[in-house]
């Protein structure tokens, strides 16, 4: 397994900047933020993704995944992450999630990266069922799972608390009804203990199914607010533990997005935290 951190936590600094910082902390990956300020993908430039190439080989970093999740530069007022959805009652509102996943999708396979990451569905709607949602997702993510195939990447559904999929049970209903090899899970650590999930049972149940893992720790409390591991009440070793019983060899990600303020330090930690769980015979810088 190798350690990945999000460049999301990192929206002060230039993409070249936040690079060179995760690298010097150990980290062998980056997850690639395809939002502003670093690679929103209906305006990037051919010599900025250039730039975003060069900037990963100089350092040796190899991109852990694509998160098409966060879209600020929609500016939504009700969230900027989770909103436009897939599951918006506005049709033409809707195609602005669809066409931005659609181009996150061809900029993984430029950048080869192995997957990006989206959102399960938004919440619902005033007045929306769920059976509704659960049908205007599907219906969104068919066009955009074959798309995927073509490409040779794949689209990694993340459940989250509050929004339509929140649970590893949830996230094969929508599987099983997509039937595509497109489509996986992004397994969020943080958001299974929000829902109080089974973590290594899920794991171990889900393994066919995770092509990729979010790291973050969650207070007692289970309130959604990403954490430094080791400052939260997850017991990440069981979880370390179940991963390498599915032998799973791809990418762990830690994603701090709220450490804005200080994201050297958070990562830092994190990496001090995780990396001996991780690769017990490695240590840390």
């Amino acid at each position: 397994m190798k350690l990945a951190f999000s460049a999301n936590a990192y929206l002060r600094f230039p993409f070249e900047c936040a690079v060179e910082r995760i690298a010097s902390f150990g980290y062998e990956g980056l997850e690639l933020l395809a939002d502003v300020p670093h690679a929103w993908p209906a305006g990037l430039l051919p010599e900025t993704k250039r730039a975003i190439v060069a900037a990963m080989n100089k350092h040796k970093l190899g991109f852990s995944n694509v998160n098409a999740f966060m879209m600020n530069a929609i500016a939504d007022r009700r969230q900027p992450y989770w909103h436009p959805s897939f599951i918006e009652p506005d049709v033409h509102y809707r195609r602005t999630r669809i066409d931005h996943t659609k181009r996150a999708l061809e900029l993984c396979a430029e950048l080869g990266a192995p997957h990006i990451t989206t959102e399960p569905g938004g919440p619902l709607a005033p007045g929306q069922s769920r059976s509704e949602g659960i049908d205007l997702f599907v219906e969104a993510l068919k066009p955009l799972a074959e798309h995927a195939h073509h490409l040779g990447v794949m689209l990694l559904i993340e459940p989250e608390p509050d929004l339509l999929v929140e649970t590893t049970d949830q996230y094969l209903e929508i599987a099983e009804r997509l039937n595509a090899p497109s489509i996986g899970l992004n397994f969020d650590v943080g958001h299974a203990y929000c829902v109080a999930e089974d973590i290594p049972a899920a794991i171990a149940k889900l393994s066919a199914h995770i092509k990729h893992y979010h790291f973050e720790d969650i207070a007692a409390t289970r309130v959604h607010h990403h954490l430094v591991p080791g400052s939260g009440a997850i017991d990440f070793k069981p979880i370390v533990d179940a991963i390498v019983k599915t032998r799973y060899d791809g990418w762990i990600t830690v994603e701090l997005y709220p450490y804005l303020d200080d994201p050297d330090s958070a990562a830092e930690r994190a990496f001090e935290v995780l990396k001996p769980l991780i690769n017990p015979s490695s240590n840390t810088k």
